[in-house]
Order: C-alpha cells, then structure tokens, then sequence
C-alpha cells in the first residue's frame, strides 16, 4: 500500500472494565475521505486521540506507510478536536499564523496560507476580529483552518459538521475534498450520516470499541437487508403468501418489503413482481438499497 497511508493497527484501549478499544483496525489511503461512524461511546474520539498522541494506546500500533507515528511525524498532522481549542481573545489571522509557524512554517508561508485559507472559508473580512466576536459557526471554520494552515500531509477530524448551517456544511465539504484531491488522507467522525453517505469513499461503522463493518457507500448499503418499493393501487395485502416477504413502509399506494434471507445480490424477483401484478397495474417497482442512516440503525441494533 501506499507510503503515506494512515494505518490504525490493532489499537485497545482499557479503563479499569472498560473497553474502550478493541482491536480497532482500519487503514486511509492519500486521497480518500474515510467516515469513522458510531454511537456515542464507541470509540471514535479514543482512536483520534491515540492517532494524536493524546492519549497512549494498550496496545497496537499508528503508522503512517511502514513508519511508526512518533511526535515528529505527528506534526505533520492536522487535527480538529470535537471540543473546540482555540484562543478566544486572540485575532483570527494572529492565531493562524501562531499555529502555522509553531508546525514549521517560515512567516511569509504562514502569512500566505493563512490568506489563501481565509479567503476560502469566507473569512477575509474578519481576520482582525478576536475568535469570540465570531458566529460559532465561523468559530468552526477558523478551527479548520487552524488544522489546514499548515499544510498537514494527514487530516483527521472528530465531528466537523457539527452545529454548522448549511452554507457553512458545504464549505466545510468542499475544504475537505480539496485536500483528499492533493493525495492526503483524510478521516472524519459524525453523526451526520446523509453527508457521510455523501462526501466519503469508505466508511467503517463502530460498536463498543470495535469495527464492526467497513467498506465503500455502495458495499455498505448493499450488503444491507434486501428491500423492493412497489407502488400499485391494489388494497390487499398481496404479498402476505409470499415465504419470507414482510412489510417494512406503506406510504399511500407504495410499499416497503424486506425479502428475509434473500442473498444480497443475484435474489430473482420475478415472483414478486408477478404477485404484484396479479394484485393490480404496477406503477413502480424495484430495489431500494437502505440509506447509510438504516444500515447503521442496522448493525449497531445486532
């Protein structure tokens, strides 16, 4: 795999009883936007902050390629904590330019990246205003850009959209993109699952410290439950004969079935389509693949 690809390798985690990791194992490669999604609890911002050097892992190890993370290569790291930690009664620009220079940052290339940045984000005309006099919204932006500003070769973020309007989301998205375009890996956290669906390229799902399922949008969400929308005026409940076929929604004329054990790919739905047919005209008819949001109720439900 690639030399810049950020490995989380076999990392537990333990408080006293308390499993905070267990094995947890995933890997991003340069640009692609990995979703790390869970419940509360399960452990995404206890891997973030291993990743960090925040807190020491039990075991397992960070690596980014073949090399160990030690607090030099850290420093190429930009992170954006969900407690936000900047100065509040520092100006904007000021602050940026501090990081950008405290990561190794000559003073003409802070100053240069911390413009660039403020432009980007819609900031310019607030560069000389103290962090407290800004929206919490802005607030989150120049947080991004603090973990931007410098150019970090890893991009890893725990909950990023939170709280933001969507004028701001779609800043913040497309900030996020940009860098996975010049070959940085970059993971993320949220609860927010419509963007997650949209924005990443693989997501992982977490429960109770470990990774229970991992792939593209499209793997998740296919390997999920198979689920047919019909949209037919008849007023029976057709499929009821029908082994193993249970209702999920009914929406009017249109119905939800789950196909109970049917294989996630090659199920001949010809049958169903025929019952449907003997029921009345049939207006729709095809396969609805779950939303990450009810492949997520799915898995961490089991």
């Amino acid at each position: 795999m690639h030399e810049n690809t950020l490995h989380i390798d076999g990392l537990s985690k333990r408080y006293g009883d308390t499993v905070a990791l267990d094995s947890m194992s995933f890997s991003v490669a340069p640009g692609e936007i990995y979703g790390f999604v869970g419940s509360n609890g399960a452990g995404k911002t206890t891997t973030m902050r291993i990743a960090l050097g925040v807190l020491q892992a039990d075991s397992g190890e960070v690596r980014v390629g073949s090399r160990i993370v030690d607090d030099a290569l850290r420093r190429s790291f930009g992170y954006m904590p969900e407690e936000r930690g900047l100065y509040p009664k520092q100006k904007v620009a000021e602050q940026l330019n501090y990081f950008a220079q405290l990561h190794g940052l000559d003073a003409a290339t802070a100053r240069r990246n911390t413009a660039e940045l403020l432009e980007r984000l819609g900031l310019s005309d607030r560069a000389k205003d103290k962090l407290q006099e800004l929206s919490l919204g802005n607030q989150q932006r120049v947080q991004l850009a603090a973990a931007l500003v410098f150019d970090p070769q890893v991009l890893i973020l725990d909950e990023p959209f939170s709280g933001l309007d969507p004028v701001a989301v779609e800043v913040m998205a497309e900030s996020l993109r940009e860098r996975a375009e010049r070959g940085i890996p970059v993971v993320f956290s949220s609860h927010q699952l419509d963007l997650v669906q949209r924005l990443c390229d693989r997501v992982g799902i977490v429960k109770s410290g470990r990774m229970v399922a991992e792939g593209s949008v499209d793997e998740l969400r296919r390997s999920g439950p198979v689920l047919y929308e019909i949209t037919t005026p008849a007023t029976s409940d057709w499929w009821e004969p029908l082994e193993g076929v249970d209702l999920v929604e009914r929406h009017g004329d249109t119905v939800v079935l789950s196909i109970g054990d049917a294989p996630a790919e090659g199920y001949d739905d010809q049958p169903l389509l025929k019952a449907a047919l003997a029921a009345g005209p049939v207006h729709h008819f095809g396969r609805r693949l779950p939303s990450l949001t009810e492949l997520f109720q799915e898995v961490v439900s089991q």
